[in-house]
């Protein structure tokens, strides 16, 4: 039993918390807000309570300290270039005539400004604004966002510690901007950043803050001696001043490695470490360093990534051991529960045995709550918790949900030739040009059209049963007619149907596989008011049905032009869901892609000639760690081609990424061996087009042209411009013509005309070309 005296100090916390509401409240206010709807001060209400609600939450589940300053209208790195002064000269006018309308334009840019790009939060779903410096940056305090949401918590009774991202990692995850070299390193502006995150530490202590915690998750990567130096002098320098609050440094998502002593050797009072997955192997470097002697630390053994409920036992051997590595140990979430859905409880639809082995935030809180409580006054004292969690542990283990023989005996059979197409690519491109007979720059699309209301309106009547199935399946077919014929009507060479079936690139799969869960309100925040319900992958997969061979059939069945088939790959299946933790990613990756491998080959032999495979996630699930990315790069890859490599050479397989840094894995987007691939391009001006150039990818590529994340239409001169870009690294014989992704979110006012001045741009490019 752990010793009551022993850990007298600890306590409950969280690093943050989801931040739209039970529904998805604050998305409707800011969506609501830019459509004219509602006002600004509506909105600030709305948020305002939101927060009241979330610390008020956390408070009555026991939490002694909730974190304030990680709610955010779009995103906490956009909240930092504001705190900072960092905003684009392009942005400065619309930021000082109207600081909310300003924000917003820097999130979603507008007509005429560009937005900062976009791209994901280390190895997460989650999307951040990427910060665009230069030499010439000159940053100033406005720490008006943080000081008042701590004195909104303060006013309620509670200790509260404002959580802001740390100079380090800000500036690490920083561009160079428009205009600057691109060898340009942000960190060389960390002197400048210095004095005004001071400032701001100042102006919270002030407001009554004890601590500050600043999140350096960027420091858990494979760092230069250069940036943990650099590391090392920002924390003595913020540790240094007298009046300053307490500071609590924090990593997640893996090991902090090298920059562990570091930070353990800084004047600061505390850190808070990641000790689930990967990342536990902090608890023996935490040892070799001699601890954290004086110094509090939050420990983070409750996976703020994962819908698993805790290991209670295991969990509190790791706290145990932490007690004589700190003077204070507390019990927290590994990162913030910003990455998980709200409320287990609302999932009416799941077995209710099974819903037992799942924690959401709120659910994570309790547990958070639970092992603090017997870290400090002893086990016996949540002896039926322990019960109950082992009994639970016990019931998800034996489930039959989770070892299906058949699908095991599958998976174990495969061989390496099922994972290589019959000829190589060079041999099949050829055939491929002779069977779709398409132009030089084809034009396409990523997969899916806009979601209308009346869509969605649809989907609803089906549910509360207003409409029957007939009927609803009569709306689908006419919005894939009037999709095909814009389309046809706009001159696009390669159409799609449009996915109005789907509710979701993933969820759509997940809901006709054996061995996934879906939830009704398991919302997370993708970016901005882009909220997702990631499925949970609870067990073994399989395909009972074909899934999309009748729709896409349907859709080829109205046009001579080919309509692509379009799937969701395996690696993004795994990254888009709530994995099982139960079993080695590469052997979940195996079953998914051979139930996708069925489903290529059924739309092969129904009749499509161009199938796309989506692997959006492939570049966001690399791991953090240099170390590991040759094996998962080996799994992940060997899956997209299991799934993708039973069908003929003249059928011609597609896949497309978005937003992520493609540089470090341009090997495995060769391995892959997919015959034409789409990418983001847009807001970074063709730079990926350049990297695979200079990587020599031998095979057809899509640089997006038109940006769908923001509401502006580029015009058909922006788009020949971009094309020109791309034509300088990659050759017109393989260079095709497409949005950055997937078209669901967009209204059809502003897909129409961008796709029209997409397809001008590229007859115009194509005449050029076939004239000379």
């Amino acid at each position: 039993m752990t010793s009551k005296s022993a850990a007298a100090a600890a306590r409950a916390t969280v690093h943050g918390y989801p931040r739209q509401g039970q529904h998805r409240e604050l998305k409707k206010a800011i969506e609501g807000y830019w459509k004219g709807r509602v006002t600004a001060d509506a909105l600030r209400s709305t948020a305002a309570e939101l927060r009241r609600g979330n610390w008020r939450q956390l408070a009555g589940a026991g939490v002694h300290e909730v974190p304030t300053g990680d709610f955010s209208y779009y995103d906490h790195v956009l909240d930092t270039s504001v705190m900072v002064g960092a905003i684009p000269a392009r942005h400065r006018a619309a930021v000082a005539a109207d600081r909310l309308d300003g924000y917003f334009a820097m999130a979603r840019g507008t007509q005429d400004v560009a937005p900062l790009e976009m791209t994901k939060w280390f190895d997460t779903n989650y999307h951040y604004l990427v910060p665009e410096l230069g030499p010439d940056t000159v940053f100033t305090a406005d720490s008006a966002k943080q000081v008042g949401e701590l004195r909104e918590a303060l006013a309620l009774g509670l200790a509260a510690r404002p959580v802001l991202v740390g100079p380090v990692t800000y500036l690490l995850l920083s561009k160079p901007a428009p205009g600057v070299a691109a060898e340009f390193d942000p960190l060389t502006l960390l002197d400048r950043l210095l004095p005004v995150y001071e400032e701001v530490l100042a102006d919270l202590r002030a407001a009554g803050a004890e601590w500050v915690q600043l999140d350096e998750p960027a420091l858990v990567q494979d760092r230069s001696p250069a940036v943990l130096n650099a590391a090392a002098r920002a924390y003595r320098d913020l540790g240094a001043p007298a009046d300053r609050p307490k500071l609590l440094v924090a990593a997640y998502f893996d090991r902090l490695g090298d920059a562990l002593p570091v930070l353990a050797k800084a004047p600061v009072d505390g850190l808070a470490l990641d000790f689930t997955g990967a990342a536990a192997a902090n608890l023996a470097d935490l040892a070799a360093v001699g601890g954290l002697p004086g110094k509090r630390l939050v420990a983070g053994v409750v996976n703020g990534r994962n819908v698993w409920i805790n290991d209670f036992e295991k969990s509190l051997a790791t706290l145990g051991t932490l007690l004589g590595l700190a003077d204070r140990v507390d019990v927290s979430s590994s990162c913030s529960l910003l990455h998980v859905p709200l409320d287990a409880t609302a999932e009416r639809d799941i077995d209710p045995q099974i819903a037992r082995w799942l924690a959401f935030a709120q659910q994570k809180t309790t547990e958070i709550v639970t092992l603090a409580r017997g870290l400090e006054q002893g086990t016996d004292t949540i002896a039926a918790e322990l019960a109950s969690n082992r009994a639970d542990l016990a019931s998800r283990a034996g489930s039959a949900l989770t070892h299906d023989p058949a699908v095991r005996a599958r998976a174990a059979a495969v061989t390496d030739a099922d994972g290589r197409r019959s000829q190589p690519y060079a041999e099949r491109a050829a055939a491929q040009r002779a069977h779709l007979g398409l132009p030089l720059l084809p034009t396409t699309t990523i997969g899916s059209f806009p979601q209308t209301t009346a869509l969605r309106a649809a989907r609803a009547e089906l549910r509360a049963g207003r409409i029957d199935t007939a009927a609803y399946e009569e709306r689908i077919a006419a919005e894939i007619r009037d999709v095909l014929g814009f389309q046809e009507k706009a001159g696009i060479d390669v159409l799609v149907h449009g996915e109005p079936e789907r509710n979701d690139m993933v969820q759509y799969f997940a809901e006709q596989l054996t061995g996934y869960l879906a939830t009704q309100h398991g919302w997370v925040q993708s970016y901005g008011t882009r909220y997702v319900r990631p499925p949970i992958l609870a067990g073994d997969i399989s395909r009972p049905e074909p899934m999309t061979v009748r729709w896409t059939t349907y859709a080829q069945s109205l046009t001579d032009r080919p309509v692509k088939g379009m799937l969701t790959g395996p690696v993004t299946m795994l990254a888009w869901s709530f994995v099982r933790d139960d079993q080695p990613l590469g052997d979940t990756a195996r079953q998914v892609a051979l139930a996708l491998r069925d489903e290529v080959n059924d739309l092969e032999a129904a009749g499509s000639s161009v199938i796309q495979v989506d692997e959006p996630a492939l570049r966001e699930t690399l791991p953090l760690r240099a170390a590991d990315h040759a094996d998962y790069l080996a799994w992940a890859t060997e899956a997209f081609r299991l799934s993708t490599s039973g069908i003929r050479p003249d059928t011609q397989i597609h896949t497309h990424m978005c937003y992520a840094e493609f540089g470090d894995i341009l090997q495995a987007i060769d391995d892959l061996d997919a015959d034409v691939i789409s990418l983001e391009a847009a807001r970074s001006h063709m730079q990926v087009a350049g990297e695979l150039a200079t990587a020599g990818y031998p095979r057809e590529v899509g640089p997006g042209v038109y940006d769908i994340h923001s509401p502006r239409v580029p015009s058909a001169e922006e788009a020949t411009a971009l094309l020109r870009k791309g034509l300088e690294a990659i050759p017109a014989e393989r260079l095709w013509v497409n949005p950055d992704c997937g078209l669901k979110t967009r209204g059809w006012p502003e897909v129409r005309s961008s796709l029209e001045n997409l397809v001008a741009a590229a007859r115009e490019i194509r005449g050029g070309l076939t004239a000379s």
